[in-house]
């Protein structure tokens, strides 16, 4: 008996029972009702082997005993169990009642049967479906890969065009740098072609006067050799009646015409070319006031040059044209006519170079020392053709007479946009007016700030006193001999 209980004891019945049981609990709503009853069918088997051991087990020890030894531990114990667990059901049921069991149990076991038929053709349909998923995502993993070799070699096509694109945009911006550089030389010949074709314009007009008045002369020769004896007092017409005529000159007819298309040049430059210029000296010099400065002292040293230019033309225009004047026009009149007709005559280039001058000695302004005044030539050289076009018209254009610190006026100013409204007194001019005479054309736009101190400083819009200190260039030197003189023969309408 002690080797039998030794063996139940090391199989480890029991334990291996409630893991059993444990195990079946854990996965009883994941298998199905046949893999359920067959573990319970197994627990059961498993049981009994259990309980026919133990059941040897208190068979020997009944034995070891002796014939009457455990009798009334059998009786009191074991055979009522046996009686209550085997025999308790059938005492109350009777012989209809179990055929009933049995054949609802037999109809449960066909239903079961039933059912786990269906569930094996569910199955196997199920597993159909699955393996003909897995086809179709061998076939789809396939194509993955045939579309990712692709893909790649698609990317090595065009990472090859990518450097044969990279090697002809560089060989595009070789030709186009070339193409720009020929260009630019191509321009710079059209500039000497254009200096060219101005210099023989220049001398065909210098021919055709040297050329007329030659044939005067020869005229004037040849009537004074003449025989007759009344040359003198007859008063018969000019041999030239052609060249005298009442009608205005070109001058005259054009001056409405041309007065307003350079005041509204004027308007253009202030709104467009200064704003540019301005644009460009705030890449250098961070100051705004000294910017602003800059542009105003250029346009009123522009206007200045270009007022000493057309004095000095002037004068060569009516010393040329004086010995062969005739006609009623005025000799005034003649020059100022040849002089709206050869505008493209005035030398501009002189008198940017007279306004870099003035402004590189001015001492309100100053520029950083690595930068000229020269990058805002073509400001000036606009601003110089201007001044010299204005002084063709009957009466001049000019700019307004401005002094920093002056009294602000409403009549020829308009206040800038970061001004003091309040205060009465200009700081620095911003753009200046155009005057006709006394009358203003055009407003500046002056900087107007309290406590602005007055500066004895002038402009040279009207005044002579610079020209008087600088002896620079001829051009000034010619109006430095006007310094004496009274202002009346300064002012624009003795232009």
């Amino acid at each position: 008996m002690a080797d039998t209980l030794r063996r139940l004891v090391n199989t480890s019945a029991y334990n291996v029972l409630q893991e059993k049981l444990e195990a079946w609990y854990n996965d009883y709503h994941l298998k199905s009702c046949d893999q359920n009853l067959n573990r319970c069918c197994e627990l059961v088997e498993l049981t009994s082997k259990v309980q026919g051991q133990l059941f040897t087990i208190l068979s020997l020890t009944a034995k070891e005993g002796g014939q009457y030894a455990g009798v009334d531990t059998l009786k009191s114990r074991f055979l009522p169990w046996l009686g209550s667990s085997l025999f308790i059901t059938s005492s109350g049921v009777t012989t209809d009642t179990s055929l009933n069991l049995i054949q609802e149990s037999m109809e449960k076991e066909k239903k079961i049967r039933a059912l786990s038929d269906s569930h094996e053709q569910e199955m196997q349909k199920v597993e159909t479906q699955l393996s003909a998923a897995r086809l179709q995502l061998d076939t789809i993993k396939q194509e993955l890969a045939d579309a990712d070799l692709e893909l790649n070699d698609t990317k090595n096509r065009s990472a090859t065009t990518l450097l044969a694109s990279e090697e002809e945009i560089l060989q595009l911006k070789a030709d186009l740098r070339a193409s720009r550089d020929q260009t630019d030389m191509y321009k710079r010949k059209l500039d000497v072609l254009d200096d060219f074709e101005r210099q023989i314009r220049m001398l065909k007009d210098e021919v055709s006067y040297l050329t007329a008045e030659k044939s005067l002369l020869q005229d004037r020769i040849t009537r004074s050799r003449s025989s007759s004896p009344l040359p003198r007092h007859s008063r018969s017409p000019s041999p030239l009646p052609f060249l005298r005529s009442d009608s205005p000159t070109r001058a005259q007819l054009t001056n409405s015409s041309r007065h307003s298309r350079l005041v509204t040049r004027f308007t253009d430059i202030y709104a467009n070319e200064r704003l540019d210029t301005q644009n460009l000296l705030s890449r250098y010099i961070d100051n705004l006031e000294m910017v602003q400065r800059i542009i105003f002292i250029s346009t009123v040293e522009s206007f200045h040059a270009a007022k000493m230019a057309f004095r000095q033309f002037k004068l060569r225009v009516r010393k040329t044209l004086s010995p062969t004047h005739i006609g009623q026009a005025s000799l005034d009149d003649t020059v100022l006519d040849y002089i709206v007709r050869n505008l493209d005559l005035y030398d501009v280039q002189s008198s940017v170079n007279d306004v870099i001058r003035a402004m590189n000695v001015n001492p309100k302004i100053s520029f950083p020392p690595e930068i000229d005044f020269i990058m805002i030539s073509s400001f000036i050289r606009e601003m110089c053709r201007l001044a010299f076009a204005m002084q063709t018209l009957e009466p001049p254009l000019d700019l307004a007479f401005t002094t920093d610190g002056e009294l602000y006026s409403e009549s020829k100013y308009r206040r800038s946009y970061d001004s003091e409204f309040t205060a009465p007194l200009v700081a620095y001019h911003v753009w200046p007016a155009l005057m006709e005479g006394d009358n203003v054309i055009v407003k500046g736009e002056a900087f107007t700030k309290r406590g602005a101190l007055w500066s004895p400083r002038r402009s040279r819009s009207r005044s002579c006193s610079p020209n008087c200190s600088r002896g620079s260039s001829p051009s000034r030197a010619l109006a430095s001999t006007s310094c004496s003189s009274s202002p009346s023969r300064l002012s624009p309408s003795r232009l």
